[in-house]
């Protein structure tokens, strides 16, 4: 790997600690964005009379750029100011809420939701890389198992401010207050870096290395491979064409990986240092974060829309039923980052068991327990699931980039964030499109009402299952050859 273009600036406790808070307030600000906003569609829908397509853009839009930047930025990132990036971020996602906000047509919301994720993409690589900088050895699990319950806790409680926002705002004009709510939210967080955040680093000469035509064979990687699952919804309109794109993902992704070994060979820093897979811990890490993710957004998303649709709860309801997730959660994340050290992969195994059989509780309960009722139920499950998350998260983050130079933290960070950000736009597609398609399908055969939103949350369960599964084979492999090592 190529020489680090920043030096190292010692902190003390209590400076690591306020660099750190300003952090997660960022991560957080972000992760709600991804959440939150779908309990606006129908809301959208209303103020526009917007197609499924523009509001599925106004969703996946955010996801695409997020991803999109992530790579390059972790890269800027680990070259120069982190805390300049920050403060880019900041102000552009903080401009385009407003523009979402004001949004006189959905092609105006949909330009400045595109930008937003642009925005948080620039942030998140930040975020990643300062922890893994200024934290080392027990304090770094620590450090993560905080970070993973911020993320858990705005991952689950998104939809729960989407409603609420909504509730207030009105059915017609409630989506605004979910952009307006960023507003003061980011002046905070904006005052946190200028005032709070630290320098971490000494700037050092050099040229700045960002390899132009990695960046282009990145970026067409990244579009290709998402764009038929970001406009997947489960409709019979859904363009079947789209699916072609995975064509060109095959061809740019061998021309990224060609192009990236040779320009290492020349003694240049490539965009992506393919030796980072050749650690274990990171790749293994790295897949079962991935796999995790294309599962539990898709969660989140298909039991909102069971309650919302199928048993006819309002959109603040219907995302309070995660607030057990996000509070469980938390307070696993926080015991798994301290246990972490001791108890290592086991772990995170343990807790992808419990999110598993939380995920089969999850549909059993919605066929089993009456209508009035099934929303308490489901709110119960979703708590032990939380349990379990917590566990994943947090403790995978740390074992994942446990091994990795600290001058590559950001960029490490950021190709495991593009893993969820890709596994978030597959899994959700993937559920999206096996919740609707069978109720477009026993629509129009013998079966009525909430019998049909039975079945299509249980067809969109059933792949977050798997999904969840995997993850959990990729961790007990991982696991396996751990062990396997530790007796050689």
């Amino acid at each position: 790997m190529s020489s680090p273009q920043t030096a190292s600036i010692p902190l003390d406790h209590a400076q690591r600690w306020r660099a750190f808070w300003v952090c997660v307030s960022v991560a957080a600000l972000t992760i709600l964005d991804l959440s939150k906003v779908n309990v606006a569609l129908p809301s959208i829908e209303s103020a526009f009379g917007a197609g499924s397509t523009q509001l599925q853009i106004v969703v996946s839009g955010y996801v695409l750029m997020f991803g999109l930047a992530l790579v390059p930025f972790g890269r800027l990132g680990d070259q120069r100011s982190r805390k300049t990036l920050f403060l880019v971020g900041l102000t552009l996602f903080l401009a385009m809420s407003v523009v979402c906000a004001l949004a006189p047509t959905v092609e105006i919301l949909i330009a400045g939701r595109l930008v937003q994720g642009l925005a948080a993409g620039i942030q998140m690589p930040q975020v990643l890389g300062t922890i893994q900088q200024i934290f080392v050895g027990k304090e770094r699990g620590q450090a993560f198992g905080l970070f993973g319950a911020t993320i858990g806790i705005a991952t689950a409680i998104g939809p729960t401010l989407g409603g609420l926002m909504i509730a207030v705002g009105g059915a017609q004009d409630g989506w605004r207050w979910i952009f307006w709510m960023n507003v003061p939210l980011c002046l905070i967080v904006i005052a946190g870096v200028v005032g709070l955040l630290p320098r971490t680093r000494r700037p050092t000469p050099g040229k700045l290395q960002l390899d132009p035509v990695g960046l282009t064979l990145l970026a067409l990687t990244i579009i290709t491979l998402m764009w038929p699952f970001l406009f997947t919804t489960g409709s019979p309109d859904d363009d079947p064409r789209r699916w072609w794109t995975l064509v060109l993902f095959v061809v740019s992704a061998t021309a990224f990986t060609w192009w990236e070994r040779r320009y290492a060979a020349s003694g240049r820093s490539p965009l992506v240092p393919f030796r980072l897979f050749s650690i274990s811990s990171f790749r293994n890490g790295t897949l079962v974060v991935t796999t995790y993710f294309t599962a539990i957004p898709a969660m989140f998303l298909l039991t909102t829309l069971f309650l919302q649709a199928g048993v006819g709860l309002e959109p603040v309801y219907a995302g309070m039923v995660s607030i057990g997730f996000a509070v469980v959660s938390a307070g696993s994340a926080w015991i798994g980052g301290n246990l972490v050290g001791r108890l290592g992969r086991p772990l995170v195994v343990g807790g992808l068991v419990i999110v598993l059989v939380s995920i089969v509780a999850l549909a059993i309960v919605a066929y089993t327990v009456p209508a009035d009722a099934v929303a308490y139920a489901m709110a119960g499950v979703m708590a032990i699931a939380g349990a379990g998350a917590g566990l994943v998260v947090a403790p995978n983050q740390t074992l994942t980039l446990a091994d990795i130079p600290t001058r590559s933290g950001g960029l490490a960070g950021s190709v495991g964030q593009l893993g969820q950000r890709i596994g978030t736009a597959v899994g959700t597609a993937v559920g999206l499109s096996l919740f609707y398609s069978t109720i477009y399908r026993e629509s129009d055969a013998d079966h009525h009402g909430l019998e049909v939103y039975h079945d299509a949350y249980a067809y969109g369960m059933v792949a977050v299952g798997i999904f969840v599964a995997l993850a959990l084979l990729i961790g007990v492999i991982d696991l396996g050859a751990r062990r396997r090592a530790q007796r050689s």
